[in-house]
């Protein structure tokens, strides 16, 4: 009885252990575009660590993957890590236009020096690497991030 006992104490610890260490939290995002002329933009949102390094890809905002390879960095990064961005991807969004989405951030990655970096690219016009990039602080989270390039702005809300 008590192996039983403690069997079942043992996995209900891992479990919460397990649950605690893949804590994520869902972000809206409300990316604001510059006016431009042109093309939709392909946006894509990446997890940078502390050493600056691609760890993830959060959203991508272009749905047509023989445009991937326009936003360059991150491309490498996608041509090595083979992610399946399909169930992450939606529409380009063109100049002045708004678009609001929702990604999960792992709740062990806020205040540890990694960054939401925005890049961005327009068919026949400049790529930005970094468009945007937001710390992923308390306070970066809060803030209203002035991009770059095609993003006039981006603001995070948890939600």
């Amino acid at each position: 009885m008590k192996s039983i006992l403690k069997i079942a104490f043992t996995g209900a610890l891992i479990c919460l252990v397990s649950f605690q260490s893949v804590a994520q939290s869902k972000y809206k995002c409300m990316l604001q575009m510059a006016n431009y002329m042109g093309e939709g933009a392909y946006i894509v949102v990446s997890l940078i660590n502390p050493k600056g390094d691609y760890e993830k890809t959060l959203y991508v905002m272009g749905d047509d993957k023989k445009w991937y390879k326009s936003l360059k960095e991150w491309n490498k990064f996608q041509t090595q890590k083979h992610e399946d961005v399909s169930a992450i991807s939606g529409a380009s969004v063109t100049g002045g236009d708004r678009s609001i989405t929702t990604f999960e951030i792992e709740d062990s990655k806020i205040n540890k020096g990694y960054k939401l970096r925005f890049e961005s690219a327009v068919e026949d016009q400049k790529y930005y690497t970094t468009d945007a990039e937001i710390p992923l602080t308390t306070a970066g989270l809060a803030d209203k991030t002035e991009g770059k390039g095609y993003i006039r702005y981006v603001r995070l809300n948890k939600i």
